[in-house]
């Protein structure tokens, strides 16, 4: 049924991986997708891409504060991120574990997403823009160097684009550790 209602996670991945690398936006080369169909729609499907040789991503940044060119790498991540907002890309998997970051020389990083079947293509507003942030997990000292950073490129200022990443990031953090104590709540309940 999957098939005649939307397109698959596969197809949508080639599809948007695809529209990305006409942005100039780096994500693994696509290759193929495949989708396994019966009478009933869609089995399974997979996507197929280059498989790309990375440094590390950006769970790191958020695990060792003490990572090396730390604030330099969030700088050059947040003018990536912008460059997806001002080509109408809207990444709703913004996520630490879906970004990976390959060093090149004179401390400069590429940044390359993965896992891309959720994206929507559309207009980013300056909440938008901001909400984007908030599945990354970012410390109140990343926040405070990645708002400078976007504020510059958007004309915003420092104060305002850190008000709102903020308030974006931690109601996003909040809500994940209200769903982990409910649901360690249950266990413990079930336990008894």
């Amino acid at each position: 049924m999957y098939k005649y209602l939307r397109k698959s996670k596969a197809k949508r991945s080639f599809e948007y991986a695809n529209k990305l690398m006409a942005c100039n936006i780096l994500t693994p080369f696509p290759i193929a997708y495949v989708e396994n169909t019966n009478v009933f729609g869609l089995k399974t499907s997979y996507y197929i891409s280059k498989q790309v040789d990375y440094d590390f991503d950006f769970r790191e940044l958020i695990h060792k504060p003490l990572f090396p060119n730390r604030k330099s790498i969030l700088q050059q991540f947040t003018e990536f991120t912008f460059q997806l907002h001002e080509n109408n890309i809207n990444f709703l998997d913004h996520s630490p574990g879906n970004t990976l970051i390959v060093e090149k020389p004179d401390n400069r990083y590429d940044f390359y997403l993965i896992d891309l079947n959720r994206m929507r293509f559309e207009t980013m507003d300056f909440n938008k823009r901001m909400h984007n942030f908030r599945r990354l997990w970012l410390s109140k000292t990343m926040i405070k160097i990645m708002s400078e950073t976007y504020s510059k490129l958007y004309h915003k200022t420092s104060e305002e684009t850190y008000a709102l990443m903020l308030k974006h990031s931690r109601a996003f953090q909040k809500k994940i550790n209200s769903k982990k104590l409910r649901r360690s709540g249950r266990k413990m309940r079930f336990k008894s």
